[in-house]
């Protein structure tokens, strides 16, 4: 009888620890069972779901940690501020080994974090002091969304090249409208990009750009859009988050560009094609590098082959013909290395030709451009740190108001 019972108690045993691994191996937001050596991963975003900007970086999250069955947190609305740096400790008390913010004004107080908590990783997209930080547990993301940008334009580029043929407007009034936030080289880096993607097409483009000066400001990229269509921009695109340029085109039957994701259910007669980082790959190489007890790359940059640039489907409503095989064309040209987007062949600046420029890639108070990064015919975007250094304004490209400054 004994033996039997012991074989019972032995089979319940089991029955009981087989559950509890089988509980330990759920993920998603805030799961209280998990084992407590298992990974669990952070990430701060600056707004929420109604931001199309904070929209990509949450769906990667999930995605990425959903793959990986790894156990994570969202913590939305974070400002630029002490508030970050607060975030980010209490997703250390909660556990997280590696966290991620997605914002550039969160870069000081994620640095704050890690240089405090040293035994976690943190990895920050857009921010550019990494390298220069000189810490082991402090990293730097982004893509080359600039090659994304002149697809995109291309699209534009197009468009425009068709409403000439049909003669809705002429060649000198090929003019682009672009609402864009900050005066930052982020910005800079893609409203020229996404221009010389279209002016490859269409010669005669010009582009006027307004700023806003906030990431999110629904009313002011509105306000900001419809400025631009008044000033006679027949083609809209904006590097902001909010929904305000594109439902401003809709309304005004402009044709438009977005940004982060597409707009069609909104915009179905304007929307033509939207460009965006897909940050899962980076979510998933820097969580499988913990993982495994690897380093992560102090500054990494995806592309078009890693899948971190994409692009929508095409509303073909709203795009010119062929804008699809073009697109792809284009691409491939750039996968290669036979099409560079910022050509020094392709633009002037100051009415001459760029042939040498040092740009600020070592972040400090003075601001110094200490790099030279123009050389084998080409501007080297992202090529000493991940995030955008262009800051160079190209002829063509006229700027309403720059007093929203970095």
């Amino acid at each position: 009888m004994k033996k039997v019972l012991s074989l019972i108690l032995s089979l319940v045993m089991v029955f009981a620890c087989t559950a509890a691994l089988t509980a330990c191996g759920g993920s998603g937001e805030g799961g209280s069972e998990e084992d407590s050596t298992a990974l669990k991963v952070g990430f701060i975003c600056l707004h929420d779901e109604n931001s199309t900007y904070d929209l990509n970086f949450i769906n990667a999250a999930k995605e990425a940690c959903e793959e990986l069955g790894i156990d994570y947190q969202i913590k939305t609305n974070i400002p630029e501020g002490q508030e970050c740096y607060d975030a980010a400790a209490e997703l250390v008390d909660a556990g997280c080994g590696i966290i991620f913010a997605d914002s550039f004004g969160h870069e000081d107080y994620m640095i704050q974090a890690a240089t405090e908590f040293p035994e976690v990783q943190f990895c920050h997209s857009t921010g550019t002091k990494a390298h220069t930080a000189g810490l082991e547990n402090y990293h730097n993301a982004f893509a080359s969304i600039y090659e994304g940008r002149y697809l995109a334009g291309v699209a534009a580029g197009m468009k425009l090249n068709e409403m000439i043929e049909k003669g809705e407007i002429t060649p000198d009034q090929a003019k682009i409208g672009y609402v864009g936030a900050f005066t930052y080289a982020e910005v800079m880096s893609g409203y020229t990009s996404f221009f010389l993607g279209a002016r490859s097409i269409c010669e005669s483009a010009t582009m006027e750009v307004t700023f806003t000066g906030s990431w999110y400001d629904e009313t002011a990229e509105k306000e900001g859009a419809n400025k631009l269509i008044d000033n006679g921009c027949v083609l809209i695109s904006q590097h902001a988050d909010s929904m305000g340029a594109p439902t401003a085109c809709e309304k005004a039957n402009v044709p438009n560009v977005s940004y982060n994701g597409s707009t069609v259910d909104a915009c179905p007669n304007t929307f033509i094609v939207s460009s965006r980082i897909d940050w899962a790959p980076y979510y998933k190489y820097a969580i499988q590098a913990v993982q495994n007890g690897e380093s992560i790359d102090t500054d990494w940059i995806g592309d078009l082959k890693t899948g971190s640039v994409v692009l929508t489907d095409i509303n073909e409503k709203a795009a010119a013909a062929g804008t699809a095989e073009k697109i792809e064309e284009v691409k491939a040209q750039l996968e290669s290395g036979e099409v560079h987007v910022f050509d020094t062949s392709k633009f002037t600046f100051e009415g001459k030709p760029l042939d040498s420029y040092k740009a600020d890639v070592d972040t400090d108070a003075d601001m110094e451009h200490e790099t030279e990064v123009v050389s084998d015919g080409y501007f080297h975007e992202s090529e000493f740190r991940s995030a955008p250094y262009f800051d160079v304004q190209i002829d063509g490209i006229t700027l309403l108001d720059t007093s929203f400054g970095d």
